[in-house]
């Protein structure tokens, strides 16, 4: 067997009402010789639960192996966000937004490249080395730069949950290589990855049929802010003449739909998982990477071709189109049933697609306020 444990952090700026504190469960697993960390983690928003049981069958998987199938080490950390977790409305997971300020959960995160280092010039006086060197410095100063962050967070009786608890996270992935952060829809979706530039040979390896370019980005989401100081330091190189791609890669998983245990979902994460971390080399297990991967086809499209659409009036969304379907421009999308209270009879509206496409998020609520969120469709051509 592998060496694997398991440690228990403490969120020591959330405790309950009766004064326990929240925590994270980190699953670590290391192999015989040292190289690559992948860090792993699902359910950062309340609703997308999907991604825990992934990290399960992972976990079971991983116990099977014997040290020498590992190569570097693997943490996963299941329910990353206890507090999105246990947050309810009636019968309803929600945990999509913090509560007490109304943030996205997901745009909280730090972002090196924010602290006004110059990259350009770090870029310049390293350009003698070796890309593993560079690497090797530029980490450096990312970490140091994020330890006095942690100081200070820790030193201040000022600063919100929201601040220790992007810490937590992101203390224990910043040193890693490979970070997965697993989340579904909020509503009802297909399966499909967020890729960023220059990594989308890595993307097949999940195979998955979608991707979303990440063509422009704040560096607020998790996944954003591991990898976005490392596409800037490539390109001032790249501007410099001197082209590097870093072995780090930076992916969100979108498995599946909100609220659900998707076995169709959960099946296909997991697969594309260990192809992924077989095909970088981290495992070395029997029929992984799987043969299909070379040929496997991703169909991308930039974030700016996923275009959502939001009802012209109120009513109860009817005969909608499924999930995955294929639409041309001008064919129907969905019906509004409106019983518009002025005085007039109820009348149905018709909606229909601007653009071909495909259906690639539906909302789960089918009673609409005017503006409310129907659809998405990811527009292709």
């Amino acid at each position: 067997m592998m060496t694997h444990d398991s440690k228990d952090f403490n969120c020591t700026a959330a405790t309950t009402g009766f004064g326990r504190s929240l925590s994270l469960q980190v699953y670590q697993f290391q192999g015989a010789t040292p190289g690559k960390k992948v860090y792993l983690q699902a359910n950062l928003h309340g609703a997308e639960i999907s991604g825990n049981a992934v990290i399960y069958h992972l976990i079971q998987f991983l116990q099977t192996l014997d040290n020498q199938q590992l190569q570097g080490e693997i943490w996963l950390v299941p329910v990353c966000n206890p507090l999105s977790t246990n947050q309810r409305s009636h019968h309803f997971s929600s945990g999509r937004y913090n509560s007490y300020d109304g943030q996205d959960w997901n745009r909280i995160f730090w972002d090196y490249e924010k602290t006004g280092v110059d990259i350009m010039a770090f870029a310049q006086a390293h350009l003698h080395l070796e890309p593993e060197a560079i690497q090797t410095q530029y980490r450096q100063m990312i970490q140091d730069q994020f330890q006095q962050l942690l100081l200070e967070t820790k030193a201040s009786s000022r600063v919100p949950f929201k601040h220790y608890y992007r810490c937590q996270l992101q203390s224990l992935c910043l040193d890693a290589d490979y970070v997965l952060d697993l989340h579904t829809s909020t509503n009802q979706a297909l399966d499909y990855l967020y890729c960023f530039q220059g990594r989308e040979a890595s993307a097949r390896d999940f195979l998955l049929d979608y991707g979303i370019l990440m063509s422009t980005y704040d560096g607020d989401a998790f996944d954003e802010a591991f990898l976005k100081p490392w596409l800037a330091l490539e390109s001032c190189l790249a501007d410099l003449g001197k082209p590097i791609q870093f072995d780090l890669e930076s992916w969100t998983l979108e498995l599946g739909s909100g609220m659900a245990m998707d076995e169709f979902s959960i099946a296909l994460g997991t697969r594309g998982i260990k192809n992924y971390l077989a095909s970088k080399g981290v495992l070395k297990v029997p029929d992984f990477p799987l043969p299909i991967t070379t040929h496997h086809e991703i169909q991308f499209v930039s974030r700016q071709q996923v275009k959502k659409y939001h009802a012209i009036a109120g009513g109860m969304i009817q005969n909608r189109v499924e999930l995955g379907t294929f639409v041309e421009k001008n064919q129907l999308l969905y019906e509004i049933l409106s019983f518009n209270k002025i005085g007039k009879i109820p009348q149905i509206l018709q909606v229909f697609a601007e653009a071909d496409g495909l259906v690639l998020d539906l909302a789960i609520n089918q009673a609409v306020n005017q503006f409310d969120y129907v659809l998405a469709m990811m527009e292709l051509g």
